[in-house]
């Protein structure tokens, strides 16, 4: 068992992509965690296949390094600020954290979000300026924008005092005084920063044992893990342990194996004491919020309010023609258990039963926070359909209020003008308009969440794929107002049956297709994106007929457009009130929620009236 003394527990905290867990990885390297012939990946933190593919940090994930004999249990955090809910229950089991912020980018919406909650908890924070070797960096501008954001934010004088150091991630090394001629050769100076700066744990030694569940593991063998930093005293393997539930009641439990944090493995422990984090198994059903203790001290933690859902969704069970062809699990008991078993770990969804067993509302921090659960459960067998996102709103003092997002776009200076008139027509409001490097301009808005919805992917299309978008939840405001959220219709499959290159190639000119030939679809499916503002119904099954004359393929080839490959996002983007996006292990279809075409016309009709 370590002495709490020579235990240092960290949180690496950032905006997306400014470089958390590739500076882990470089720690792990240089504390010698890894043997000197082992083959270790990049990015070894992310180690689920999601985030391996979207080269981001979806889960906290812990591990630990040893320097001089001190023990820095470490938690790489996500940096979207969809996965926010991860990074508040981190901070929990922490008394320090590293801000990485990027040399070049500065302060981002996320950087905010991740020390407002620090500051909160009066966590010791240690300033990391990453990437200082990148091109156009401006280390030293960053460190003013930083100190200028903890006065922003309220921070108390020792927490303005804090040590800044430079650091490159990917090449290894870290310095208090960069030079750009002359880098340092390793981080040694950012260990003994953490040793000497980040508090040992604030805990008791001798008293009952205490732990708050901040993160659940699984073990296909042991069953479900609770991992938390021991508040007080020490816990033994065979200890018996009660359970302070969230509804108030308690349960009787018991320790049957113990492991701490070594490396990127869990090791075996006899005993584990107080200050250091420890992963328990045996306890079933265990949950993220809950607190375990000596049976003769039942004393229950308060756990961190996590920040409310601002999207949900309809998840219900497939009712498409071709529902049942590609899912393991296709039925609304299946869907209703993997959705609550979601609960279990992801802290920040919420799911709710509607009037009908074959449909729930989910709601999460946003597209990305839902789209994740979404793709997870196509990969593991599910079949299911979804609606559009819509923003959920708050009545404050009788008034209707919504979501309101700091939105940060950076682009080439050209395209100013194009972003600007997008935000606008969403309702959104320029806060700040700003000059960066190589002619780039940061703007700022403030902008409902629904405006987000779709956002991306128009503004990407009209800077030519050089807009960097990053937006994060400000506050909450009166309903700003109706506008348009989609601008164009859908063009949608006629009949049941398989696409045609002739069919096609007369529906190309009435827009942009989503499909080829030899694409199985039935009748309402959406095939592509009309250039107007109504939708369009296509017969892309159709032939072309022989004559007495000529054969049926003896006119020159057709040649088709290569169709627009929708991802995920995209489609939750494109879809209206009146569609749905079927799921299925391998495709994504796009359809109305009503599929007859003359059942269509008929609601349409009666809408109007």
């Amino acid at each position: 068992m370590i002495n709490r003394e020579n235990i240092r527990n960290i949180a690496i905290i950032a905006h997306v992509d400014h470089g958390k867990t590739t500076l882990v990885d470089a720690m792990l390297a240089q504390s010698g965690t890894f043997r000197e012939n082992e083959v270790v990946d990049e990015r070894v933190m992310d180690s689920n296949d999601l985030e391996r593919e979207r080269g981001i940090t979806i889960l906290a994930k812990n591990t630990s390094l040893y320097y001089n004999g001190v023990k820095i249990n470490i938690i790489d955090t996500p940096g979207h600020a969809d996965f926010g809910g991860e990074v508040e229950r981190g901070l929990e089991m922490v008394d320090g954290v590293l801000l990485l912020v990027d040399a070049f980018e500065g302060c981002m919406p996320q950087t905010r979000f991740v020390l407002s909650k620090a500051l909160a908890l009066n966590l010791h924070p240690i300033i990391v300026v990453n990437k200082a070797d990148r091109p156009n960096a401006r280390p030293y501008e960053v460190v003013d924008e930083v100190l200028e954001l903890f006065i922003d934010l309220g921070a108390s004088e020792e927490q303005l005092d804090t040590p800044v150091i430079f650091a490159s991630g990917r090449d290894g090394w870290a310095t208090a005084e960069y030079n750009p001629e002359c880098p340092s050769k390793d981080l040694k100076e950012l260990f003994e920063l953490i040793v000497r700066e980040i508090p040992c744990p604030d805990c008791e030694d001798d008293a009952p044992f205490q732990m708050l569940v901040s993160n659940i593991d699984y073990d296909d063998y042991t069953g479900r893990i609770a991992v938390g930093k021991i508040q007080r005293g020490k816990i033994k393997t065979g200890m018996p342990l009660v359970v302070c539930r969230a509804n108030g009641k308690t349960t009787s439990a018991k320790a049957t194996k113990l492991y701490t944090f070594e490396g990127l493995l869990k090791s075996p422990a006899d005993e584990v004491g107080a200050g250091d984090v420890v992963a328990i198994s045996g306890i079933s059903d265990i949950n993220i919020g809950e607190t375990v203790c000596d049976v003769n001290a039942p004393d229950p933690l308060p756990f961190v309010k996590i920040d409310d859902p601002v999207l949900s969704m309809t998840f219900s069970v497939n009712d498409s023609p071709f529902a049942g062809q590609d899912g393991k699990f296709v039925t609304s008991r299946h869907l209703r258990e993997r959705l609550y078993r979601e609960l279990d770990s992801n802290v920040s969804l919420r799911v709710e039963d509607t009037d009908t067993t074959e449909a729930f509302t989910v709601s999460g921090r946003g597209e990305l926070h839902l789209s994740v659960l979404i793709e997870n459960m196509r990969r593991e067998g599910y079949e299911f359909q979804v609606s559009n996102p819509v923003v959920i709103y708050k009545e404050i003092d009788g008034v209707k209020c919504e979501p309101i997002e700091r939105l940060t776009v950076d682009i080439p200076e050209e395209y100013t003008g194009a972003v600007m008139d997008q935000v606008i027509n969403r309702m959104g409001n320029m806060t700040n308009m700003s000059p960066t490097a190589q002619n780039y301009t940061r703007l700022e808005f403030l902008i409902p969440s629904r405006g987000l919805i779709g956002f991306r992917s128009e503004i990407l299309t009209a800077t030519k794929g050089t807009a960097i978008v990053n937006s994060i939840l400000e506050t909450y405001e009166p309903y700003k107002g109706d506008f348009e959220a989609r601008n164009r219709g859908a063009i949608i499959a006629w009949e049941d049956g398989e696409s045609i290159t002739y069919g096609l190639y007369n529906a190309q000119e009435r827009g942009t297709l989503f499909i080829g030939a030899g694409v199985k679809v039935y009748e309402g499916m959406i095939v592509g994106e009309s250039s107007r503002n109504e939708d369009i119904t296509v017969n892309v099954c159709k032939k072309k007929h022989a004559t007495n004359t000529r054969a049926s393929g003896s006119d020159e080839a057709l040649k088709l457009v290569p169709p627009k490959e929708m991802s995920l996002e995209q489609c939750l983007d494109f879809i209206a009130d009146d569609e749905l996006l079927e799921v299925t292990p391998n495709h994504l279809r796009m359809r109305k929620r009503i599929l007859k075409t003359d059942l269509r016309a008929k609601s349409a009709a009666r809408k109007k009236k």
